[in-house]
């Protein structure tokens, strides 16, 4: 990184980070589409990103090269089409695979199941690991069915006999896959951490540099499915409360590698699925989906790490638990809410994000964009504490729309 790169890299760095600390800037920072867009916008597409890593990374570095007002990066993600086929994983659907119904062009899709039953309850939180082996990662990954053949038995302990199961036929075969998925993740890391790199030479800080989930959401996304937890609020509501604590603090757990890793952006986004209004109720939003969060957003914040709440679907009834947050350590995303008030009951306490309709890029016409970005900044910079940034994912746009919009948050941006 030469000088002149250098210096528009820590002017970047530090205009994201005063707008997170609620101080004016010299304009709004800008993050970068989380979403498929810049791949789409340069000859790419998300199958790519699946299945040809050096082509979609070369899309996304031109992106960045094209698009000097980003002042955070948020790299397209790179995955393992072939290592997600063997393991035949049912959890999501992607570009690429055989059979698929997702578009080229659009991120992967979420598919819920039922992966843990109402009963089961007890035996995860008595024994996740072996839940997770045993009962788990047969159903979610059928590829990987041997893993239910771990159960040890201490009946005969002698020499190697109590480790008999795990050399059953269906887990030699296991072990075989994830031999092939190792290899295959690898590939998957050398090429995130090269598209890394290359964006950081480029002269634009990474936004983030971890990542966690709600834990009710996880229970919701990828245990009980969204309909089961619904009823599990009344019927197993004890349970349900026990495992969203137990997952906060695994995941408390996981984070220490920001005490030991040296690692400088201390950034961590949250996508918050299932708390928007009229999911749950108030009293149940409180008990079972911000408390347990709100001890891992502390335990975070003790770190000197910086929690990014990405919330999703409407979140008008939920701005005031969000006032219960240290003043000027997190972020806050939204898609959709009334900007005004979230600014009014948030903005001297929280950085606000977003809110920029994406599908607006698509089917709105260049005047449309820019009276839209004029709006959202006349709300939201005034005071400081605003990054500008879509409502959700952004996958697809007019090239001109795209440009169109960032010009006008350059011209129409400044303090």
């Amino acid at each position: 990184m030469n000088k002149e790169t250098e210096k528009l890299y820590k002017e970047r760095e530090k205009r994201y980070n005063d707008a997170i600390a609620l101080k004016e800037t010299d304009r709004v920072p800008v993050m970068s589409p989380e979403g498929v867009l810049p791949l789409v916008l340069n000859g790419a597409t998300n199958k790519d990103a699946f299945y040809n890593h050096q082509k979609a990374i070369q899309a996304s570095v031109n992106f960045f090269k094209t698009h000097p007002i980003i002042d955070a990066a948020i790299p397209q993600a790179l995955y393992s089409g072939k290592s997600n086929e063997l393991a035949q994983t049912i959890m999501i659907d992607w570009p690429g695979r055989p059979g698929t119904k997702v578009p080229d062009f659009s991120n992967h899709q979420v598919q819920e199941f039922e992966f843990m039953t109402e009963n089961e309850y007890p035996e995860i939180l008595k024994d996740y690991t072996g839940f997770m082996f045993r009962k788990y990662f047969p159903k979610a990954f059928p590829g990987l069915k041997g893993f239910s053949c771990f159960d040890i038995n201490p009946a005969f302990m002698q020499g190697t006999i109590p480790l008999a199961p795990l050399f059953a036929p269906e887990a030699v075969e296991t072990y075989k896959t994830l031999i092939k998925m190792a290899e295959e993740e690898r590939k998957v890391a050398t090429g995130n951490e090269q598209l890394a790199q290359e964006i950081i030479e480029l002269g634009f800080p990474i936004s983030m540099d971890g990542g966690g989930e709600v834990p009710f959401d996880i229970i919701g996304d990828f245990f009980r499915g969204t309909l089961a937890t619904l009823t599990d609020q009344i019927d197993y509501e004890d349970e349900l409360e026990e495992l969203c604590y137990l997952f906060a603090d695994m995941q408390i757990a996981s984070f220490q590698y920001y005490k030991d890793a040296g690692l400088t952006v201390r950034k961590c986004c949250f996508p918050m699925h299932k708390g928007m209004d009229g999911f749950m109720s108030a009293k149940q939003y409180e008990k079972l989906y911000w408390k347990p969060f709100k001890k891992v957003i502390n335990a975070l914040v003790d770190m000197n790490v910086v929690p990014y709440l990405y919330t999703e679907g409407k979140y008008n009834t939920r701005l005031e638990q969000l006032t219960d947050l240290p003043k000027g350590k997190c972020m806050i995303h939204f898609e959709i809410v009334d900007m005004k008030n979230a600014k009014k009951t948030l903005g001297s306490n929280s950085c606000i994000v977003g809110n920029f309709p994406a599908a607006l890029l698509l089917n709105g016409s260049k005047e449309q964009v820019v009276d839209k970005v004029k709006e959202l900044l006349d709300i939201c910079a005034p005071g400081g504490g605003y990054i500008f940034d879509f409502d959700g994912s952004a996958d697809i746009g007019k090239p001109e729309n795209v440009e169109a919009m960032y010009e006008a948050v350059e011209k129409y941006g400044k303090y």
